[in-house]
């Protein structure tokens, strides 16, 4: 039987990963990324990050050669290509489709003030019914970023793009978007259900500098010939799905319905669960985004809780506090000599910077209650990996409020969710299972494209094959004392930030 197969891009800040996964049986065939140290950010001041998008293609090109080269797929036999993307980011183009200036990314800060300024004189209760948030430092306030810094660019400014439109283009030629990819750049109206002309006539920009609107899942555009013989594909593969990082890791783990929920703990850590009602939080602590299946007529909203203090906290533990040359799992199971609430040693895990899920203040990562006498380094160990699910679960409870009903949470089998103690904790805390697979964003790329070029009839059938590794329910044994230590750690929490809040 002749092999079809499907294409996965994923675009990230560190590297580009490429995909081939067999459309028939769902299972990779080839994947590799590119470079194999991270990508470079470029950051002129304190606060900027910026990066070259020819550098993003370029790394798509080679690890698309390894993919090729490994697999022996032929080119013909592959129907179609889908593409994630890291968030946020902003490209700037001319008539010519060549880009003015580098690509401003999701982590540069610069344009804080120009969203801040807009909520004020727009009004909070204005933006947050339309927008779901507050202007802040996405796209579009980078963009009032370079009017005001760069008016020669500006002047030339054709389209803007986000990253995954940009490697759309070079695909296929042609410039477009998507409405999940204008609302993570708060350039999407929800109460309206069209582009958000209020704010881009607040900021002076005309509403053409908007590329035309695709949906996620269709024949959005062709591969033209000049990228076919770049990257040794077949001219005219469709390119059929694109979204950004976090709505297309929920996909990869098949969340797609009101109340499911996807999680990553890396670096930082990200919830994001699916509502299926227009909301928002009124503090702006979490940000609401169309997810990938939203349409005019479906609201399907992805909340996205971030906590940037969570793996990067057990990555200093493990450097600074865990005993020399102790491997993650052998410090895992030094953390599980010790009782839960680590017999009251309790870490604030926000050693990462300001916390949009605590009003943005920074409070630093605090260690209470420890004893000279009792406790040792297997308490604070313990204690940072609790830290880090009472910031999940202290998230969660603002999601619930919102009107999400949350009951399971699907993860990648990577990361904080390798520990069996943070599983456990997290499971038993928020209440919920916790179901773990094998996937990643370029496979759910991959699949995404098969749902949008009509492979298959619906997600259901795209992840028929989709691994379930295994499931963590709560642990009824030990859920009152990790209720008690969390609602300690709330406590201490709500003292820090108050403290912080008195002395700004």
């Amino acid at each position: 039987m002749k092999r079809r197969y499907l294409l996965g891009f994923d675009v990230g800040s560190s590297s580009v990963k490429t995909s081939l996964v067999d459309a028939d049986s769902g299972q990779m065939v080839s994947t590799a990324f590119c470079p194999e140290k991270e990508a470079p950010i470029i950051a002129k001041e304190a606060g900027w990050a910026e990066q070259d998008p020819q550098m993003w293609w370029e790394n798509l090109r080679l690890s698309l050669k390894q993919v090729l080269l490994q697999s022996g797929a032929n080119k013909d036999d592959i129907l179609s290509i889908g593409i994630s993307y890291q968030m946020h980011g902003l490209v700037c183009v001319d008539k010519n489709l060549e880009v003015l200036r580098p690509a401003i990314i999701w982590c540069d800060s610069r344009a804080v003030k120009y969203g801040e300024k807009a909520f004020k004189d727009l009004g909070s209760d204005l933006c947050l019914e339309h927008l779901l948030n507050s202007p802040g430092n996405f796209t579009c306030s980078k963009l009032a970023w370079v009017k005001e810094n760069e008016p020669e660019v500006f002047e030339k400014i054709y389209k803007i793009m986000l990253p995954g439109d940009y490697i759309a283009m070079r695909l296929s030629g042609e410039v477009a978007t998507t409405i999940s990819g204008l609302s993570e750049g708060m350039l999407w109206d929800f109460k309206d259900k069209k582009p958000a002309k209020f704010l881009l006539d607040y900021f002076g920009f005309p509403e053409d500098v908007l590329p035309p609107i695709v949906p996620t899942f269709s024949l959005q555009a062709v591969l033209c010939a000049q990228a076919a013989e770049e990257l040794g594909l077949k001219k005219g593969t469709p390119i059929s799905y694109r979204a950004g990082d976090q709505p297309n890791n929920a996909l990869s783990l098949n969340v797609f319905n009101p109340g499911e929920i996807a999680s990553t703990a890396g670096t930082s850590g990200v919830v994001y669960g699916v509502l299926g009602e227009v909301n928002y939080d009124k503090k702006s602590r979490v940000n609401t985004f169309a997810h990938v299946n939203y349409t005019k007529d479906l609201d399907r909203l992805g909340v996205l809780l971030c906590i940037n203090g969570t793996g990067i906290l057990n990555a200093w533990a493990k450097r600074c506090v865990a005993p020399e040359g102790i491997s993650y799992p052998e410090m895992n199971d030094l953390s599980a000599t010790v009782p839960v609430g680590s017999e009251g040693v309790t870490i604030i895990p926000f050693g990462n910077g300001s916390e949009r899920v605590i009003g943005n203040v920074e409070t630093g990562c605090l260690i209470h209650g420890i004893n000279f006498n009792s406790h040792s380094k297997a308490h604070i160990l313990r204690a940072a990996q609790e830290g880090i699910v009472f910031s999940f679960c202290y998230g969660m409870e603002i999601m619930r409020f919102m009107g999400m009903d949350i009951n399971t949470i699907h993860a990648g089998r990577a990361n904080m969710f390798l520990s069996p103690l943070f599983r456990e904790a997290l499971s038993t805390v928020s209440g919920s299972t916790i179901e773990l697979y094998e996937t990643d964003g370029s496979l759910g790329a991959a699949k995404g494209a098969g749902i949008g070029c009509g492979l298959y009839k619906d997600n259901t059938e795209a992840f028929s094959t989709l691994k379930k590794l295994s499931i963590i329910e709560p642990n009824l044994k030990v859920q009152e004392a990790y209720l008690t230590a969390y609602e300690r750690w709330k406590e201490i929490l709500m003292q820090e930030v108050g403290f912080a809040q008195k002395k700004n």
